[in-house]
């Protein structure tokens, strides 16, 4: 296939590498399917281009025509790939990111938002002892979800990795001639493998289907990405007082880093995930993390060679090794007599053979993750005493921080169920007449506590209990907790979560409320006064319409942080944010700058999920990346001056509060207005998106056929396919139009989180296309809305532009805007083909639907690929 004609704005590196890969798809294709289907694809691109650049109705008639004539197996085929080569110049723009990243680091230049760079900043702000107690209460949990919005299966995933490392190999100039050909043989290879793999899953994921998966990410990338993060907030920090860098001393800050999954946990909605599932989960991560550190401790054992004649070990590590022949006589006798001069590296392989029986319980094991880290803190202190400082601070440190970040549990398994069905299991049980629901209930408390005494309390102890919308609905869960484990033994922090607007203004009174309960205000004191509250992006969004609910969110924040100060409680806001923009997706780094002052305070937890989780953890390079911005991110908006920036945000409220009510209004004219959510099934592929095999939860909270039902994930979804991208912008338009330009303007000058708004609304507007979505709005027969729809964005982007003062959307991202607009017409080709199938599939007039409907499916996975996103 032929790259895009690339302007002087792509480096020369990418655009080779476009070329190149494009130019093996080609290969491939006509290897597989003939010279024509070549032919046809490029026919097709051209009159897209075409169109694109004239949208008149003569265009769009011809793209139409060329899109009619294919049969339906050639136009899967055609849809493949567009499909096939999105994909790959996705991995060729990953690889170009860590390219200019890698040089920048070359030319020692360290990228904004570096750990370097902001390490340096807050040590000249704040000193080194203000410093130090930064790093010293800094948390930030990672939350991996099932909901389902990766599109590609896990073969496509790993196929990709294949690709990329041959890519990899390109890089080093050292490649001789026959290296070379040897990498070209196995890119066509990988990308005939990629072509020959089919991109739709035959069968929808269990539980632990999505368990498995997303241990792969942790096998792959998130068990080394940690200490290696740790490494370089080490190596930043430089030098002690005695001048000992990195690698040298013990490290200056505790392990900070957590992650939780919600992985077989999250049963709201989902009738797949039982008590019998969540039980199972933490064998699966457990079996995960304990061969990964037994793996580490042997790797470790093996390179500490050092003599004991050279660094002797101390009468503490000797102690420990009599302790451990009590244990393991005869693997202590065989260790003493291969490695008689070597008692590091016997005391380590020890640790390691304990980490064996661990996971079934043989009391052989190690009881704790704590245990195993005095047994580290031995071999290390001895290290030191011997004069082997590096030989301390080094591996085993990096093994150190392992276990401190992952424990024996890998993630912290999370509940989640909705707060009405802790209402009715209350009720049945009062009653005496508890239904199957609620024996499921008390069954997962149980499970829970039977997963606290194998793994420890942080294994699986928060229960986030979604639409609550009162107290009650927190205090519900710890009464049904007494029911279910009489004896007292579950340690458990239950989180509420709101997610509508209405719950959002309510939440510090429902605290109020809760606080003043007097078993509640004990466990508060118990915990050292640490309160958990997780605020819903995706639904609030859905409610009120993309401007009104970040400024609920915003003032919620803000609120709550006032209510945690009022109340001398340690808040942390766990952010419920989703991969699109819509969903309040968006540069997490830049997310967290637009918190509401003091709302951090050095604590940040969010969910990361779908597309979002491969996208930032599937490369170790682009993860630790991502955790770089979002540690610089969290450490420069928990400082005292960036608290005190409330006092700025003060002069915006009034104006603020009218653009929300202008902008809801716009959002409710629309979405409530009758038949609606008719329209919305007619003119986005929800019907097929819903029935993709791509995740265990339904696309429904239940059988109900209304917006209302309908989560707020494929709402999000279904709209980024037919290229409106209407959820992560409509209203905004209106909204501004309610204010002077002037006051808009300082808005966005003055205030970071206005900045972060008007530029994630850009990311929407940049990927949304009207004359492309208008193929797709003919299909609703409603002239009335899709003129609403074509004069709100008409107005939103006229409005955006004049208060950033730019002549373009996305004007200063130059590069992101040229990668939208050179991807234009490879997407157009795709939605061309999605209407042609949905028109018939809505008329009722293909001749195979089901052949239909698969190839609408085909058509939504290269669509997301080309655009980046899901839901």
């Amino acid at each position: 296939m032929k790259a895009p004609h690339a302007k002087e704005e792509i480096p020369d590196a990418l655009r080779r590498e476009v070329r190149l890969l494009g130019t093996v798809l080609g290969h491939v294709l006509r290897e597989s399917a003939g010279s024509d289907l070549l032919d046809e694809v490029e026919r097709i691109r051209l009159a897209a281009i075409a169109f694109r650049g004239v949208p008149n109705e003569t265009r769009r008639v011809a793209v139409m025509d060329l899109v009619d004539d294919l049969d339906a197996d050639r136009a899967e085929l055609v849809a493949r790939a567009f499909t096939v080569y999105f994909q790959l110049v996705n991995l060729a723009e990953q690889h170009q990111r860590m390219r200019a990243l890698r040089e920048r680091a070359h030319r020692g230049e360290p990228p904004r938002h570096s750990l370097e760079e902001t390490v340096g900043r807050l040590r000249d702000e704040l000193g080194e002892d203000q410093l130090a107690e930064l790093l010293g209460r800094l948390e930030i949990t990672n939350v991996i979800t099932a909901h389902p919005t990766e599109a590609r299966r896990r073969a496509v995933v790993e196929t990709l990795r294949r690709v990329a490392a041959q890519l990899e190999r390109l890089d080093d100039p050292r490649l001789a001639p026959a290296e070379r050909a040897d990498v070209e043989r196995r890119l066509h290879e990988e990308i005939a493998a990629l072509w020959h793999t089919d991109q739709l899953r035959q069968d929808r994921p269990e539980p632990l289907d999505e368990v498995r998966a997303a241990m792969w990410l942790f096998d792959e990338t998130i068990f080394t990405l940690a200490p290696a993060f740790y490494r370089e907030l080490d190596r930043a920090l430089g030098p002690d007082a005695d001048g000992r860098g990195s690698g040298l001393r013990p490290p200056a800050f505790d392990a900070f880093l957590r992650w939780g999954s919600w992985i077989g946990g999250d049963r709201d909605g989902n009738p797949r995930v039982t008590s019998e599932v969540t039980r199972q989960v933490l064998d699966v991560h457990a079996d995960h993390v304990l061969r990964g550190l037994e793996r580490t401790t042997r790797r470790i054992a093996r390179e500490l060679s050092a003599s004991e004649r050279d660094v002797p070990p101390s009468e503490e590590l000797l102690h420990s090794l009599e302790e451990d022949a009590q244990v393991f006589p005869q693997l202590a006798k065989d260790l003493a007599r291969k490695l008689p001069d070597a008692p590091h590296r016997r005391k380590l392989t020890l640790c390691a053979e304990r980490l064996v029986p661990t996971p079934s319980g043989i009391a052989d094991g190690y009881p704790s993750p704590s245990s195993l880290l005095a047994d580290l803190a031995i071999v290390q202190r001895s290290l030191v005493a011997g004069g082997a400082d590096r030989l301390a601070y080094g591996e085993l440190q990096h093994l150190a921080w392992q276990v401190e970040t992952f424990g024996f549990h890998l993630a912290a398994l999370e509940i989640r169920q909705h707060a009405d069905v802790h209402a009715t299991a209350l009720a049945e049980l009062h009653d005496d007449a508890a239904s199957a629901q609620t024996d499921e209930v008390l069954a997962t408390l149980r499970v829970m506590a039977q997963l606290q005494r194998r793994f420890g309390p942080q294994a699986c102890r928060r229960y986030v209990v979604s639409f609550s919308t009162s107290a009650a609905d927190v205090l519900a869960v710890h009464e049904l907790a007494r029911i279910a484990v009489p004896d007292g033994s579950l340690a458990i922090d239950v989180v509420p979560l709101f997610e509508s607007r209405a719950d959002l203004q309510r939440a510090p009174k429902i605290l109020d409320d809760l606080i003043s309960d007097p078993e509640f205000a004990r466990r508060l004191q118990t915990r050292g006064r640490r309160l958990e509250v997780m605020l819903g992006y995706s639904d609030s969004a859905k409610d009120v319409g993309f401007l009104a609910a970040n400024l609920a969110l915003y003032e919620a924040q803000r609120n709550l942080a006032a209510w945690a100060r009022r109340n001398d409680v340690r808040l942390t806001l766990f952010h419920g944010r989703g991969g699109a923009l819509g969903r309040g997706g968006g540069p997490a780094g830049r997310a967290i700058l637009g918190q509401a002052p003091g709302s951090v305070d050095g604590r940040f937890k969010v969910t990361e999920q779908g597309e979002v989780v491969v996208e930032r953890y599937g490369d170790r390079r682009v993860a630790l990346r991502h955790l770089e911005q979002v540690t610089s991110a969290v450490l420069t908006v928990s400082t005292p001056e960036a608290i005190r920036a409330a006092d700025v945000e003060e002069r915006f409220d009034v104006p603020a509060r009218e653009i929300a009510v202008a902008s809801e209004r716009a959002w409710r004219d629309l979405v409530e207005r009758e038949g609606f959510a008719g329209y919305f099934a007619r003119v986005t592929p929800i019907t097929e998106l819903s029935e993709l095999a791509i995740g265990s939860r339904p696309a429904r909270r239940d059988a109900g056929e209304g917006l209302d039902r309908l989560r707020a994930i494929p709402w999000v979804f279904a709209w980024s396919q037919n290229r409106c991208n209407l959820p992560g912008w409509y209203g905004l338009g209106t909204g501004l139009a309610a204010i002077d330009i002037d006051v808009l303007r300082a808005m966005y000058e003055q205030w970071p989180f206005f900045t972060s708004v008007l530029e994630n609304a850009q990311l929407s507007l940049a990927k949304a296309d009207l004359p492309i979505a208008e193929l797709y709005l003919a299909l609703g027969e409603d002239d009335e809305v899709r003129r609403a729809i074509k004069q709100e964005y008409e107005r939103t982007v006229d409005l955006v532009l004049r208060v950033t003062r730019q002549e373009a959307v996305l004007e200063p991202r130059v590069v992101l805007r040229r990668a939208i607009e050179l991807r234009n017409p490879y997407v157009d080709a795709l939605s061309f083909l999605q209407v042609r199938f949905l028109r018939e599939l809505r008329a009722a007039q293909g001749e195979n639907e089901a052949q239909s409907r698969r190839l609408v499916q085909l058509t939504i996975n290269g669509i997301a690929a080309g655009l980046q996103n899901t839901g």
